[in-house]
């Protein structure tokens, strides 16, 4: 085959440092943007981005460019130089050390995205340790809880 042809969709998950409740719902909209933008420099092409005061969600196309950890890295790094910017209550903002990631199949696209666009509403029953540790085990996962948490 003389061309290189792939699309891995991937959704992304990670909190603020210590899962605090800072991000607000008039920063997040523009947050999700940056993040965007900032996939999309990289040759990700964003399918969704949401989240709740204390976490992130992310469904992309990885780039066939770039490794998924320099991604990340790039997302987190940049959105976090961004918010500070935003205001003083931002200006010791931190996203958590880790991430976790997860391949989506193209046949379950449309679910995963409702399931993230929902974040506000899913999160009055769960939190998201709770909901963290269900994506964990769901796509089984091995973890320790005394290092999962920052």
């Amino acid at each position: 085959m003389s061309q290189s042809l792939a699309k891995i969709l991937i959704h992304l998950i990670y909190s603020t440092k210590n899962r605090s409740p800072i991000l607000t719902a008039d920063v997040r909209p523009e947050l999700w943007k940056y993040k965007r933008g900032i996939l999309e420099n990289w040759d990700c092409s964003t399918l969704t981005i949401d989240g709740a005061a204390d976490h992130a969600h992310l469904l992309f196309v990885l780039s066939r460019n770039h490794p998924l950890k320099k991604i990340v890295e790039e997302v987190k790094k940049g959105s976090s130089k961004w918010i500070k910017t935003q205001s003083e209550k931002y200006d010791n903002f931190h996203w958590q050390n880790g991430y976790a990631a997860f391949s989506v199949s193209q046949s379950n696209v449309e679910q995963v995205k409702q399931y993230i666009e929902n974040q506000e509403k899913h999160h009055r029953r769960m939190t998201f340790q709770e909901e963290f540790k269900e994506f964990l085990i769901r796509h089984e996962i091995d973890f320790d809880e005394r290092y999962v948490w920052d």
